[in-house]
């Protein structure tokens, strides 16, 4: 099965947490969020292996926003990345990493 988009959107939000972060950290992962959203919109669950729906299960359970408030308008991804640990972090740009690597080769 082809994932180009979802290759295209991984690789994006890869890149986002790129250095330098020059509007912040939080900023760079609300970003890569957004684009991860972007390729999870319409993706097909039957081209998937176990360890592809691994990644995006726990992906999504960091990118759930539904906890949080955003009374300042600033948006929900922004909020909840203000609010992720070290080591939270850390398994996000993990995550993220693994499903653009596994989304460019099944594109091939």
């Amino acid at each position: 099965m082809k994932y180009s988009y979802q290759s295209e959107k991984f690789a994006a939000a890869r890149s986002a947490l790129m250095l330098p972060h020059t509007k912040g950290e939080a900023t760079s992962v609300a970003e890569a969020f957004f684009q991860c959203s972007l390729g999870l919109e319409h993706i097909a669950d039957e081209g998937l292996d176990d360890d592809a729906r691994a990644w995006l299960q726990q992906l999504s359970a960091f990118m759930d926003t539904s906890s949080i408030q955003d009374l300042r308008n600033r948006g929900a991804y922004l909020v909840k990345a203000e609010q992720f640990t070290i080591d939270e972090l850390l398994q996000i740009s993990i995550l993220i990493d693994e499903l653009a690597t596994w989304f460019d080769h099944s594109d091939r």
